[in-house]
């Protein structure tokens, strides 16, 4: 796998860029401050802006790895970040990376997160060469495979009690795309 790191990608309504210091006020009052946000995720929800600013200085500092992938996912009409996505994981000897993702409550069920979830995996396909892409998503949070669907990636199954979030341990169902589906979707 090549790594370019995270670059910026531009769709229909958004703009998945790297993060800046100045977001801290925008992603604390759009997502981390968010219970609802957080409850299928690992990290807890954020006590304070200076936690989100904390966070985000680790983020920033971690663009200098080019193997870092990590946008927010920002609304053009706006201008603020409403969400994140990032690759979680990579494995250059099977040239597959995870990927995950979140987005405040206030964009939910409007097609935001299935738009920046596409745009990651033409450029993951596209920029770094691999091969397989997946994610998972708690076996509660089924909406979340539902934006996985939308992107063409297919449900591979559910691994029991297999992670830890703010639920406590649980069920994980799994879904990847190929490189050869997402090529043979763009026909």
């Amino acid at each position: 796998m090549y790594y370019p790191g995270t670059q910026t990608i531009e769709t229909t309504r958004l703009i998945l860029r790297r993060f800046r210091e100045e977001d801290a006020p925008a992603v604390y009052r759009n997502w981390t401050s968010d219970p609802e946000v957080t409850k299928y995720l690992t990290w807890p929800v954020h006590a304070d802006e200076k936690v989100t600013g904390n966070i985000l200085s680790y983020w920033i500092g971690s663009y200098r790895l080019p193997s870092y992938f990590n946008w927010a996912v920002v609304l053009k009409e706006t201008g603020e970040p409403i969400g994140n996505i990032s690759v979680t994981r990579t494995d250059s000897r099977t040239s597959s990376a995870e990927v995950g993702y979140c987005l405040g409550r206030s964009w939910w069920h409007k097609g935001i997160m299935s738009e920046a979830l596409s745009a990651v995996i033409s450029f993951l396909f596209r920029e770094t060469g691999a091969v397989r892409i997946s994610a998972w998503h708690d076996i509660e949070n089924s909406r979340s495979g539902e934006v996985m669907k939308r992107c063409g990636m297919s449900y591979e199954g559910t691994l029991r009690q297999a992670a830890m979030n703010n639920r406590g341990q649980v069920d994980m169902c799994m879904y990847s795309i190929l490189r050869e589906e997402w090529e043979r979707s763009l026909q």
